[in-house]
C-alpha cells in the first residue's frame, strides 16, 4: 500500500524510517480473519463451556493480530509519509479491537447494542467507498481488496434489516467474504515479500486502474 512520490521530491526525499509494513499488516489481517471464519458460518461446538472457549480465542487472536499488527503496521506506515496505507491500517485495527470487545462480550453472553453496531458499519461503508477509490491510483489488486472490505459491511448492514431466515444467509455471505478477505491479503502480503526477494514478479500485484492528472 505503498504511495509513489514524485520525480523531483523523490530525490530529496529522506530515506524510510522503516521498512515497508503493509505485510505485516496484512497478515495480521489475515489471522484475525480466520479466527471469525468458523463464528461466521456457525460451526459452533455443542456444549456451552467449548462455546465460551472458542469465543474467547478468537476474541485475544482479533485483539493481537488483527489490531496489534494493523496498528503497529499502520504507525509505522504514517512514519514513512505513506498517509493512504497507514490511515487505512490504523483506522482497521481499532475496529478490530472493537471486535475483541465484542467477542469478549458475548463470551459472557452479552451482545453489543446493534444500532451502535449499525451506525458504526454505516460510517465504515462511507470511508471505505472512499478509500477504494483512492487505492484504483495505486493498484487493481488493492480495489477488490477494498471492494471485498466494502461487501463484508454492506451485507452486515443488510443483515441487520433481514427477517431470521434471510438474516442466515446474508450470515453465510458475510463468512465469504471474511475468507476472501483473508485470501486477498494474504496474496497482497506475500507478493510484497517475494517478489522483491526475487528480483521478478513471482505473484502479480497488477498496475493502477486510474491515472493521476498530473500537476499543473
Amino acid at each position: 500500500m505503498s504511495e509513489p512520490h514524485s520525480t523531483s521530491h523523490s530525490a530529496a526525499a529522506a530515506p524510510p524510517v522503516f521498512g515497508e509494513p503493509t505485510p505485516l499488516g496484512l497478515l495480521g489481517l489475515a489471522i484475525g480473519c480466520a479466527s471469525l471464519v468458523p463464528i461466521a458460518f456457525g460451526w459452533l461446538p455443542s456444549e456451552p463451556g467449548k462455546v465460551v472457549m472458542m469465543l474467547k480465542t478468537a476474541a485475544w487472536l482479533c485483539l493481537l493480530f488483527g489490531g496489534g499488527c494493523q496498528f503497529l503496521a499502520g504507525v509505522m506506515s504514517l512514519a514513512n509519509k505513506n498517509t493512504l496505507g497507514g490511515t487505512l491500517l490504523t483506522t482497521f485495527s481499532f475496529n478490530w479491537v472493537f471486535n475483541w470487545w465484542a467477542l469478549d462480550q458475548a463470551s459472557q453472553g452479552k451482545a453489543v447494542d446493534p444500532h451502535v453496531g449499525l451506525a458504526v458499519d454505516v460510517t465504515f461503508v462511507v470511508i471505505f467507498l472512499v478509500l477504494t477509490y483512492a487505492f484504483g491510483f495505486f493498484s487493481k489488486l488493492l480495489v477488490v481488496f477494498l471492494l471485498d472490505i466494502d461487501a463484508l459491511y454492506l451485507l452486515r448492514i443488510a443483515k441487520h434489516f433481514a427477517s431470521k431466515e434471510l438474516g442466515a444467509t446474508l450470515g453465510v455471505g458475510v463468512g465469504v467474504a471474511t475468507v476472501l478477505l483473508a485470501g486477498i491479503a494474504i496474496y497482497i502480503a506475500l507478493g510484497m515479500l517475494l517478489n522483491p526477494a526475487a528480483g521478478r514478479s513471482i505473484l502479480p500485484m497488477g498496475g493502477p486502474m486510474f491515472r493521476a492528472t498530473p500537476p499543473a
